[in-house]
């Protein structure tokens, strides 16, 4: 029996009665068997970077920067944890969305009761706003420095770049992914470029990634903690992760799955590497010219990219740092807009036109940006910004939780389904993340 028959006869998947996740390029890209095992990876790459892009968006820079300026190298342990977690919670999603046939919005939705799909529905739409928020400030925010535009102008600009990445989306599903891997790569360069000349001490930088009690016992670091990992583990990429996987056309048969889960692995943990490396660069360039100098007060963006000139000594520096951020604000725009039609349509089935949802959640996201700027003018903008990575750690255990079980389920997974050792790290994960966030609750 192939692997299709089974997702619809033995695990009671609903496949029968939906359209399948992203039903516009949904096995729209064909992947060569009997060819190379290379070829069939560059056939498969391309979802793990349209995933990372969530793991180096503008919410990253600002954590990473406090972090970075206030704790010397001490958060580095932070970042790598996080990207571990990813690598795995990553790999989850896209074994579900290659062996079931089923997002993990679709999943939830098929397996809970009424009452608690609208809680995780919620909770998902929450992620995506908290993550909006991110990009109108830090796109805002490039633009200002770049090009000298008022704040307000900048926040009310990016509510149109979303019409701009929805037309992409109609050239086909490689052309998102061609643009996504160009502006990760322009990131990467300039980030090499940076920690080049930032010289940072070799010795605390990889003492920094020994885990310390001192996260846990101090709340401002933990906040910040929080706030990185609410920023790398993003709820709302675990649902992309396990639509965007199903737009390879992979074959049904057991082999087939088998080596498209291979394939997924490879592809997405390559890509999360890259982004793990650009928190680390954020982090250490913001230890090595602000820690080290004394100014152990720079938090917010604005202040880094004033900063890095005259502290780095290479005229360069800021602009680099700036045309970076607008980077990674335009490809997080790429990924929200895709997560948010995900968990709409996965959750309630209901359809609306890609540009309608987009526009209605960035206009929701831009509501908190203009309200922080005419109440606490630039600087509210950075304490809204790192708050809105808390508010996704704190949304990430309804998302990790159900991801868990479903990959963990016998009778959905059949012999895809984790291993002990899997499942061991997986259950771990989830309790750590909702333990952290219970902890920063209780101080606060």
């Amino acid at each position: 029996m192939s692997a299709e028959e089974l997702r619809i006869k033995i695990r009671g998947w609903k496949a029968e009665r939906d359209q399948p996740s992203l039903p516009e390029v949904h096995r729209s890209i064909s992947v060569p068997q009997g060819r190379s095992w290379i070829r069939r990876l560059l056939a498969f790459a391309g979802p793990g970077y349209l995933v990372a892009v969530g793991y180096m968006d503008p919410g990253n820079w600002a954590t990473d920067i406090a972090g970075g300026s206030a704790y010397n190298y001490a958060l580095l342990s932070a970042i790598l944890l996080s990207s571990l977690m990813a690598v795995l919670l990553q790999a989850l999603s896209a074994k579900l969305g290659i062996v079931t046939g089923r997002d993990l919005a679709q999943a939830c939705r098929d397996a809970y009761s009424k009452p608690v799909v609208v809680l995780l529905w919620l909770s998902a739409e929450i992620a995506i706003i908290a993550c909006d928020v991110a990009e109108v400030i830090g796109a805002a925010i490039a633009l200002e420095l770049l090009f000298h535009l008022p704040l307000m102008l900048g926040v009310l600009i990016t509510a149109s770049d979303a019409l701009i990445i929805l037309a992409l989306q109609h050239k086909g599903f490689r052309l998102i992914e061609a643009l996504v891997v160009a502006l990760m790569g322009t990131m990467i360069v300039i980030f090499a470029f940076e920690m080049f000349y930032a010289r940072p001490e070799w010795r605390p930088f990889f003492h920094g990634f020994l885990p310390s009690s001192a996260i846990v016992k101090n709340h401002e670091m933990l906040f910040i903690a929080l706030g990185i990992m609410g920023a790398t583990v993003m709820p709302h990429n675990l649902y992309l992760h396990s639509s965007i996987v199903q737009t390879r056309n992979y074959g049904t048969e057991r082999s087939q799955v088998s080596e498209a889960i291979r394939l997924s692995y490879t592809d997405s943990t390559f890509a999360l590497g890259i982004a793990m490396f650009v928190n680390v660069a954020i982090l250490v360039v913001s230890a090595a010219v602000f820690h080290r100098s004394g100014h152990v007060e720079v938090k917010s963006i604005e202040d880094a990219y004033k900063m890095l000139t005259p502290l780095v000594g290479i005229a360069a520096a800021a602009p680099l740092f700036g045309v970076a951020l607008l980077a990674a604000g335009q490809n997080s725009t790429l990924t929200g807009t895709l997560a948010g039609q995900i968990i709409l349509e996965g959750f309630t089935r209901f359809r609306v036109k890609p540009w309608v949802r987009r526009m209605i959640s960035r206009g929701i996201a831009i509501v908190p940006a203009v309200l922080a700027i005419v109440v606490y003018g630039d600087s509210g903008l950075q304490k809204l910004m790192i708050l809105s990575q808390v508010v996704l750690s704190m949304q990430l255990s309804l998302a990790v939780f159900p991801l868990i079980q479903f990959t963990s389920d016998r009778a959905k997974m059949g012999e895809f389904v984790n291993g002990p050792i899997t499942k061991g790290l997986g259950w771990t994960i989830a309790t750590v993340i909702l333990a952290l966030n219970i902890i920063l609750l209780a101080q606060s």
